[in-house]
């Protein structure tokens, strides 16, 4: 059975196409492009299933929907469970968790089997923590970098959002916000491992298209595992076939 996954976070849309375990086709698309999907998706194979994970909003579950017709097949929007493909979901109501996160537990958790802490840096970040027995246990949602910067820019009249670097201790405007944004992303992801280690051994999954930002700076055993929701769908897509 030929899979298509689509993960449509808030700033782009992914999508791979799977077949007999194997990532045969994968590709990504800005959401401004999001009309350009018809195209996109015309150039695929006829899948016999469709699995999204979809936080950008009913206009892009739209999109998508359309872009899909064509194939008359089902599209499946993925909504978080109280249990699936062995995780447990403790949010207090757990429909109300991101699909999103909610497919990169799944993941995490078949790759680890193990407590682990999944960050996932994008357009926000998300700090969730696991379990050694599966239990989602709650999680953090802060800005992503770019957005800790561009609210900053927009919130006082004399800071411009510019490119800035890293350093540690920073002497111009835009190294300090661009600096003090990375560190307030570390220290949260900091803070959320030490509170998971006092449970016992854990590592940390970093993801996202942010994730270089922070990387070289956790020093934090971690394990970098790139397109964690599209492999959630994927395992969520195999469960249901079994």
């Amino acid at each position: 059975m030929k899979m298509l996954l689509i993960d449509a976070g808030n700033s782009r849309v992914k999508w791979a196409i799977v077949e007999g375990g194997k990532w045969l086709q994968q590709n990504v698309l800005e959401n401004t492009h999001a009309p350009a999907l018809n195209m996109a998706f015309s150039e695929l194979p006829p899948p016999d299933r469709i699995l999204i994970s979809n936080v950008a909003g009913e206009n892009m579950a739209q999109q998508l929907s359309t872009a899909c017709a064509a194939w008359h097949c089902p599209i499946e929007f993925i909504v978080a469970q109280v249990t699936q493909c062995g995780v447990l979901n403790s949010y207090e109501h757990p429909a109300q968790l991101g699909s999103d996160r909610w497919a990169a537990l799944i993941a995490a958790w078949h790759q680890e089997r193990a407590s682990c802490l999944v960050v996932n840096c994008g357009t926000a970040t998300t700090v969730d923590a696991l379990s050694a027995e599966g239990e989602f246990l709650g999680g953090l949602i802060l800005p992503g970098v770019d957005m800790m910067q561009s609210s900053l820019a927009a919130g006082a009249a004399q800071l411009v959002q510019t490119e800035g670097v890293w350093r540690e201790f920073p002497r111009n405007t835009a190294d300090a916000t661009f600096s003090g944004s990375i560190q307030a992303t570390i220290g949260a992801i900091r803070l959320q491992f030490e509170a998971l280690a006092v449970r016992g051994g854990v590592r940390c999954l970093l993801s996202g298209g942010a994730a270089d930002n922070v990387q070289s700076r956790l020093k934090l055993p971690l394990v970098r595992v790139d397109n964690l929701v599209l492999r959630g769908l994927q395992i969520i897509g195999q469960e249901n076939l079994s």
